[in-house]
């Protein structure tokens, strides 16, 4: 039962994590934004969430996780009612969406730990490789309902009632779940510096090179999912812009983004299966080349036919995904009870860290390549895959071994 909760949670939690990019190109033409800036703020709701998700995780070591994830639910949602009440510019948005980043990163990683503190029977893994799923569905309804707000309405309408979502998730979390014993509340522990930064437990966990492989690994592909999933609405936009008038775009682009995120759901919840049978280190390895090849590929399919520049962003999508759940659970079960919370926050500060660059890297590369014309999105493309590629490299001739990888 905690488990089917806290994938409801996590579906609302994550309703305000496509409003931005569902608005990117309305807000960039409105506030005369660069690429690069326009990507920035992408990356601002990272910047947010590494700033506070070493000490939210670590509290979770420390005391009640249903109050930091309460905590989260309600801080998210004031950085959404902010976007849209006062938001009128790059800082002021900066700032909101640094909010709405601070408090998610008090609820993805501390409900997983609800989860993997709650359940003690059967395959740990696929309650895992569920929950990490249902990124897909929360960020899929996030440019569903984005969008149908946005064209409806307004941008700014759109944050205030998305808002809504996380604060739900928190207080569902918090209602439907119950304390485990000897639990401390938050008003019953003393914080200090290094409770938020432990560096000795950070060194314990970085000892472990088979946990260090899977944080490199969790890191090259949060940078690459949430860059494509910053700037794929404004993919779309830009290939529906050039079609001839007899091949129109037949579906809204935030429709396809939602379809994209939601086929990932299975997509990561196989893959974990996959990486049972064929090895975690292996698995790993084909996605991250798949991926590598079908982004560049859709970088370079501007001027197709649509049906064709749809096919394959949901194939990319595929590859994006197909590892992630393998990727989290291979850490969680790679430390010892005593310090997985500690690992998965910096398990999550090092994935989102590389979520922060990977937006603005993808605008950047835009504006320098504008120059050369379509070229431009395949180059922002391979400036974000090209970082699996490295992973593979160096994990394989220094941490992994693949001829000894066992499931």
């Amino acid at each position: 039962m905690t488990t089917y909760l806290m994938l409801l949670t996590q579906a609302l939690s994550l309703l305000g994590f496509a409003c931005y990019p569902s608005a990117l190109t309305i807000i960039q033409a409105e506030w005369n934004l660069s690429n690069f800036e326009s990507g920035f703020l992408a990356s601002s709701f990272f910047l947010g969430y590494v700033m506070v998700v070493p000490i939210a995780t670590t509290l979770t070591d420390r005391i009640d996780t249903r109050q930091v994830y309460l905590a989260g639910g309600l801080t998210a949602g004031l950085g959404l009612l902010g976007v849209g009440f006062f938001a009128n510019g790059f800082y002021s948005a900066l700032f909101f969406l640094m909010i709405h980043g601070a408090g998610l990163s008090a609820m993805y990683m501390p409900g997983l730990k609800i989860i993997s503190d709650r359940v003690t029977t059967g395959e740990i893994t696929r309650h895992i490789s569920f929950y990490t799923a249902f990124f897909g569905l929360g960020t899929g309804s996030s440019y569903l309902l984005s969008g149908v707000l946005i064209r409806e309405f307004s941008w700014s309408l759109a944050f205030i009632l998305i808002a809504i979502g996380p604060i739900c998730a928190g207080t569902l979390a918090w209602l439907g779940t119950k304390a485990l014993p000897g639990e401390k509340g938050i008003f019953d522990i003393q914080m200090k510096l290094s409770d938020a930064f432990p560096v000795a437990r950070w060194k314990k966990v970085l000892a472990m090179k088979e946990a260090v492989g899977y944080m490199l690994g969790y890191s090259a592909h949060t940078l690459e999912l949430f860059a494509t999933r910053a700037w794929l609405v404004a993919f779309f936009t830009y290939c529906a812009s050039i079609a001839a008038p007899e091949q129109p775009f037949l579906i809204s682009a935030t429709l396809i983004v939602a379809l994209v995120n939601i086929i990932s759901i299975p997509a990561s919840i196989l893959g974990n299966e996959m990486a049972l049978r064929v090895g975690r280190h292996r698995w790993v390895y084909w996605v991250m080349i798949g991926s590598a090849i079908s982004g560049i590929t859709l970088g370079m399919s501007v001027d197709s036919h649509w049906t064709v520049i749809v096919a394959l962003a949901f194939i990319h999508g595929i590859f994006v995904m197909a590892d992630s759940a393998t990727l989290t659970a291979g850490l969680v079960i790679s430390v010892p009870q005593e310090i997985k919370g500690t690992a998965m926050g910096l398990h999550s500060l090092m994935g989102f860290g590389a979520g922060l660059v990977g937006p603005a890297l993808f605008g950047a590369t835009l504006d320098i390549s504008r120059y050369f014309g379509y070229g431009g999105w395949t180059a922002a493309y391979a400036s974000i895959v090209v970082w699996g590629l490295m992973f593979i490299f160096y994990t394989q001739f220094s941490l992994w071994k693949i001829k000894r990888v066992t499931p």
